[in-house]
């Protein structure tokens, strides 16, 4: 029994994620844009931010460019924004 206890030790810290953000994000729930060309545009949401970046969340990847202009219009914010991970539905993004 204890060569079994001693196989799955420490496993459970193993599976938790390593925080890597140097300020911690508040969670929040905005509707953004994401902003390209001059005159493109996606439509996310803006599912937590901090004063060094945030992560939103789109329908799709397709055509986001790895930097831009992200504008949070009622809070009349507007900041230029660099990718740092993607998954299909999200991105995480630092703030230039």
């Amino acid at each position: 029994m204890n060569g079994i206890k001693d196989q799955f030790a420490g496993r459970a810290d193993a599976a938790e994620p390593v925080e890597r953000r140097q300020i911690s994000r508040r969670r929040t729930l905005k509707a953004g844009s994401i902003r390209f060309n001059r005159a493109s545009a996606v439509d996310c949401r803006v599912r937590n931010l901090s004063p060094a970046g945030a992560m939103l969340e789109v329908a799709g990847q397709l055509g986001i460019p790895e930097e831009f202009v992200l504008v949070i219009a009622a809070d009349h914010f507007r900041q230029n924004c660099r990718v740092i991970w993607r998954t299909t539905t999200r991105l995480g993004v630092a703030f230039a």
